[in-house]
């Protein structure tokens, strides 16, 4: 079995050291290592990654007691150097360690035990047994996780028997019965714990809890901890700077004006659509102008096939008529009619779109096809119209 440095030596980032095994499977190269500081998935904090003999290692995992770690290729020497990705190993114990210190105050102000722990790659979770938490409890708990760093408490971890755990006051009982590790907060909690941590509460830099959800009855808080809260501080920070140069005024002013912008951009749509409105009334009038018997046909350049079909439904609710409209704006046609003409819209597209490429479909009282060129729809447009006027 390997010697685990993750928990000899939690801070070392470079080792020479010796491979066991090697094997290499449907395609994939794996190695065991005589002492290795890569720490495996488990315990929802994901594996190390880093190099062996300069090939990088892809994924690090625990199976029948043995570490094996994943690589580009088998190394050609026994003898090997490791080293480890110090800044991600030292991310993970950011937010692991965060997470017992989030996990503490939450039992203790909201009387919630923490049921399940994920280490995202952009945030952490953790589900405490509650229903819900309002702004004002959020809040309180980041202010006590934060005020609990500042104290730069020592954390340790060391191995019990299971005889020894009768004397330890843990947060809960761990399922196994050997080789029990007990990470230790000082003066705040013990938890049975398999994964890495910082030596101090200050080492965490500071917790940020974004939100809060349900999650099966439970409530699941969002956090970051440490480079990643900073990160996502200053993201927002440079989000904030790039509103306030674009509504021209200061960080603390954004939200006003925003309102205001808010405001006036409801204001100036309510103005569109009265001259929208009044445009169609237009608009209709000039199509009804050139009716031929009971058909309206009549082919735009530029209105969208939304435009078109507002169009359309305003003049088959207040006229008896057949109603063709086309649009080379994206090479679309609508026909509808309120009931009252003996045309079956989708079954006349059924039986004519295929000689003219086009593909659509529709009811009896109203039909729409899309066509691949303006040439196309131009075509079909007169056919149809041709049709429908002659009778």
């Amino acid at each position: 079995m390997a010697t685990k440095l993750y928990y000899t030596a939690p801070n070392l980032t470079e080792w020479d050291t010796h491979i066991t095994h090697s094997m290499e499977k449907e395609g994939r190269y794996f190695i065991t290592l005589e002492a290795t500081a890569f720490y495996p998935h488990g315990g929802g904090q994901p594996c190390d990654t880093g190099t062996i003999q300069g090939i990088r290692v892809v994924d690090v995992f625990l199976e029948e007691g043995d570490i094996w770690h994943e690589v580009e290729r088998l190394p050609e020497d026994v003898k090997v150097v490791c080293q480890l990705d110090w800044e991600r190993r030292f991310d993970h114990m950011q937010q692991h360690s965060g997470q017992h210190l989030l996990s503490a105050v939450c039992l203790e102000l909201l009387g919630a035990r923490t049921e399940s722990f994920h280490l995202g790659q952009e945030y952490a979770t953790i589900d405490v047994n509650c229903s819900g938490i309002t702004p004002e409890q959020l809040s309180a708990i980041e202010q006590e996780v934060n005020r609990q760093i500042y104290s730069n408490r020592n954390i340790k971890s060391y191995f019990v028997t299971h005889e020894q755990l009768q004397d330890i006051p843990l947060v809960k009982t761990p399922k196994v019965t050997e080789n029990i590790r007990i990470v230790e907060i000082e003066g705040i909690e013990y938890n049975a714990c398999g994964g890495t941590h910082v030596d101090q509460t200050g080492e965490i830099g500071i917790i940020k809890c974004l939100k809060w959800e349900k999650q099966k009855g439970m409530a699941r808080i969002h956090f970051k901890c440490g480079a990643r809260a900073l990160q996502d501080f200053n993201e927002s920070v440079r989000i904030l700077d790039v509103l306030s140069a674009r509504f021209n005024t200061g960080r603390k002013d954004i939200l006003t004006r925003f309102e205001k912008w808010e405001q006036e951009h409801r204001q100036l749509k309510a103005q569109v659509e009265l001259l929208q409105e009044e445009n169609a009334s237009y608009q209709i009038k000039e199509l009804l102008s050139a009716v031929q018997g009971h058909v309206l046909a009549h082919v735009f350049e530029q209105k969208s096939f939304q435009e078109m079909q507002q169009l359309a439904t305003k003049l088959t609710a207040e006229h008896d008529l057949l109603v063709l409209l086309a649009t080379t704006a994206d090479n679309k046609i609508i026909l509808t009619h309120n009931g009252t003409q003996a045309v079956a819209c989708g079954a006349f597209f059924k039986e004519n779109l295929g000689a003219f490429q086009g593909k659509g479909g529709g009811s009896n009282q109203s039909a729409q096809a899309a066509f691949p060129s303006r040439e196309d729809l131009l075509s079909f447009f007169e056919t149809a119209r041709r049709q429908f006027v002659q009778g």
